[in-house]
C-alpha cells in the first residue's frame, strides 16, 4: 500500500526533536517532506506553520507534524489556514482522541514540554488512529 508523504516543520526550539520524528517517520516506511528549520538558529514559527499547512490544504502530503517549544504558537499558525485542524497533543490519549474525535490533521508537540519517548509514541498514534466518524462528523463539519 503507498502512503502520501508527511510534512514535517518546526522553528530552531523544536529542531533537535522535528529532526528526531523526521527519522522516526522514515523507518516508519513514510516519505518525509522536511520544510525546516535546518538549524538551531532563531527564525518566526508562523512562517512554518504556514508552510505545512499549505502542503496539507493542497493534499500534497497525507499530514503533518509541526514542533516549536510549546506546540502552542505552530499551531495556532497553521490553523490560521482553511481545512487545517492542528492540535496539541502531550501524550499518547490526546492524540488519540483528536484524530478520532476531531479528525485533526495536524499533530503539533512541544520539544521544551515533552520527552523524546512521548513524542514519538504521540506520532506512532496520531498516525495510526482513523477518524471514528459518526456522531464526530457533524461537529467537524462545524469547524469548516
Amino acid at each position: 500500500m503507498s502512503r502520501k508523504p508527511i510534512a514535517i516543520a518546526s522553528d530552531h526550539a523544536g529542531y533537535d526533536l522535528k529532526s528526531l520524528l523526521a527519522r522516526e517517520l522514515a523507518d516508519m516506511g513514510y516519505e518525509v517532506v522536511d520544510l525546516g528549520t535546518d538549524g538551531p538558529q532563531s527564525v518566526d514559527y508562523p512562517d512554518f506553520g504556514a508552510a505545512l499547512a499549505k502542503l496539507v490544504q493542497a493534499g500534497e502530503v497525507e499530514r503533518g507534524v509541526l514542533v516549536c517549544g510549546t506546540g502552542i504558537g505552530i499551531a495556532i499558525a497553521a490553523n490560521r489556514h482553511p481545512g487545517i485542524r492542528a492540535a496539541v497533543c502531550w501524550d499518547e490519549t490526546s492524540a488519540r482522541l483528536t484524530r478520532e474525535h476531531n479528525d485533526a490533521n495536524v499533530l503539533a508537540l512541544g520539544a521544551r514540554l515533552l520527552g523524546t519517548e512521548v513524542a514519538k509514541a504521540c506520532l506512532r498514534t496520531f498516525l495510526g488512529t482513523e477518524f471514528a466518524g459518526g456522531r464526530h462528523e457533524r461537529r467537524v463539519a462545524k469547524l469548516g
